[in-house]
């Protein structure tokens, strides 16, 4: 997911180099727990590591593990997006 806000001002921010993250990705995620973790990738777009307001329930995640499941023995159609109505029987 890319979250682009351009008007907002965010303090105490920390950018560091993916290879940094690599190195130390528990000490990242600990550190976004506090304050937005911006991660540089050379000839791409920054990411932004951060704390997700109303993460998925218990319901939720069974529901998609569910779903993986089912793409996993075969029971999903893959459908193409472009053409979506056409791709739905």
């Amino acid at each position: 997911m890319y979250n682009c806000r351009t008007s907002r001002k965010v303090r105490n921010m920390r950018t560091i180099t993916a290879s940094e993250f690599r190195a130390n990705q528990k000490k990242y995620f600990e550190l976004a727990e506090k304050t937005p973790i911006f991660v540089s990738r050379p000839g791409k777009p920054a990411m932004k590591i951060s704390v997700v307001e109303g993460a998925f329930t218990s319901e939720e995640m069974q529901a998609i593990r569910e779903g993986f499941e089912q793409i996993r023995e075969g029971k999903s159609k893959e459908v193409d997006a472009h053409n979506l109505w056409e791709s739905i029987d």
